[in-house]
């Protein structure tokens, strides 16, 4: 069964990541889970006000989170959503999947003659 991709939620998944800087956020959300900031902002040579930006551009594509305890935010990665742009791409696989099999249909009938 196809499931029915969201275009709204991709596009804005895909402009989320499409960023180098908002990639690598990510990437250390990954691998050292949930951190502050400050904290995130000290590994890019760029302000603390340029990194919340891209943090929210994150947080409105659901790719983080972002849980307040006192004055501390703590920005976690979400990468349920990520699951929207893996169907994309699978949707895209086999679409490509059945072009090459439509190709090997009408070659093996061309050898037949």
């Amino acid at each position: 069964m196809v499931e029915c991709i969201d275009n709204e939620k991709l596009s804005r998944l895909l402009k989320a990541v499409s960023d180098t800087t908002r990639r690598a956020l990510l990437t250390q959300l990954c691998q050292q889970g949930a951190s502050r900031v400050t904290d995130l902002a000290n590994h890019y040579a760029m302000s603390l006000n340029a990194i919340s930006k891209h943090i929210k551009v994150l947080e409105n594509a659901r790719l983080v989170k972002r849980t307040t305890v006192g004055r501390t935010h703590l920005i976690a990665a979400d990468l349920e959503q990520v699951e929207q742009v893996s169907n994309w791409f699978a949707s895209l696989q086999s679409i490509w999947a059945l072009s090459l099999d439509e190709l090997e249909n009408v070659l093996n009938e061309g050898e037949e003659e």
